[in-house]
């Protein structure tokens, strides 16, 4: 989420740009830091849940997601740990334990660090559009997983990731808008930290469900 620098990338080309080469010019980028607004539509109320705070990333498995409003709750992601706090209370627990949650975190961590393999472990992937401005549609591959998300869509513009929106089986949706902050390309890179820009639409659920300590 820098969160990504801008890669070089050839500006025209004749061939449809394919997962492969998306996973590459993303794993160029090996950190980065971001701010989020995130719009939550709950199917059972009638009204849109608005959240915003901070995202960070470190290949090649650490994600950070930390709510500033309307309350402060942080969601910490190392390899197949996790740990949930708000305020002063927090729990660890494998990621694997609570599905809903895995799915988003492992399509936006896959897709910020390129990690072709867990992604494809997980989801059918879609890629659309080219370099400049793709889309990435992750569909969960697990039946039980496909019960609880239907799709978890990235979009980004060169290694740029924008906007994550999840669109659940419940009929709750989100969308999550990223406004990228400092990025660390990878080691011998000469692409220069993106700055931040103008922000695209709200985000999709694409950021992790709120799940506080119990």
């Amino acid at each position: 989420m820098s969160l990504l620098a801008v890669a070089t990338w050839p500006a025209h080309s004749q061939s449809a740009f394919t997962l492969v080469q998306l996973m590459q010019l993303l794993a160029t980028v090996k950190s980065g830091q971001a701010t989020f607004v995130e719009k939550r539509s709950v199917a059972m109320l009638e009204r849109t849940l608005e959240s915003s705070g901070r995202l960070s990333f470190e290949a090649p498995d650490t994600f950070v997601r930390e709510t500033l409003k309307p309350r402060n709750e942080r969601i910490a992601v190392v390899a197949n740990t996790v740990t949930m706090s708000v305020g002063s209370r927090s729990r660890t627990v494998p990621l694997d334990s609570i599905a809903e949650a895995a799915v988003i975190i492992e399509a936006i961590r896959g897709t910020l660090t390129g990690n072709r393999e867990s992604l494809e472990r997980h989801f059918t992937p879609t890629v659309s559009g080219n370099a400049a401005r793709w889309s990435l549609e992750l569909k969960p591959l697990a039946p039980r997983l496909r019960e609880l998300v239907i799709s978890v869509r990235v979009s980004g513009q060169q290694a740029l990731v924008r906007e994550v929106a999840v669109a659940m089986a419940d009929g709750d949706r989100s969308v999550m808008t990223i406004e990228p902050g400092a990025s660390t390309p990878a080691a011998g890179s000469s692409s220069a930290p993106a700055t931040a820009s103008t922000s695209t639409p709200a985000s999709a659920s694409a950021s992790a469900p709120t799940a506080g300590p119990r």
